[in-house]
């Protein structure tokens, strides 16, 4: 690969724009390739929740915990759950909780195979040990700097 500056001016690239750029280019290849298969991200997050817990959940549960995801606000997310349940993913039974339809575990099986497969192209050529030194250096910018992610 090609990188933008030799190694000595990469040192003083700043980090705000290339986290940035990498935001941008992977969230947008994201909800390109989750759109071809029509759908968006935030429906794919709501539907992972409903596929991948335990027990079932709350839609208050789900929205709480997705409202956040990349700035997506509660009265987006609510809409996107709805969208889950219009499309005939996902139901609501009379106490809140969201269970996935027929339907919804079939899609949600293609989305999640799409999501394996976006995951393998953005890791191409990257090591374990490279990404785990990403991630541990990206907590660290956002820990330096007061910042705070979804998850702390």
């Amino acid at each position: 690969m090609d990188y933008s500056h030799d190694d000595a001016e990469l040192i003083r690239q700043p980090i705000g724009y290339w986290s940035w750029a990498a935001y941008k280019a992977v969230v947008t290849r994201t909800r390109d390739a989750l759109a071809e298969i029509g759908t968006t991200q935030p429906q794919w997050w709501t539907l992972a929740q409903v596929a991948r817990a335990d027990s079932p959940k709350t839609r208050d549960e789900i929205s709480r915990t997705l409202r956040n995801y990349l700035d997506t606000g509660p009265e987006t997310m609510e809409a996107e759950i709805d969208a889950t349940v219009a499309h005939g993913w996902t139901t609501q039974t009379p106490d809140g909780h969201l269970l996935l339809t027929p339907e919804g575990s079939a899609f949600f099986e293609k989305a999640a195979a799409l999501q394996d497969d976006l995951w393998t192209e953005r890791h191409a050529g990257i090591s374990d040990d490279e990404y785990l030194t990403t991630m541990k250096v990206l907590q660290r910018f956002i820990h330096n700097t007061g910042g705070r992610a979804w998850h702390h």
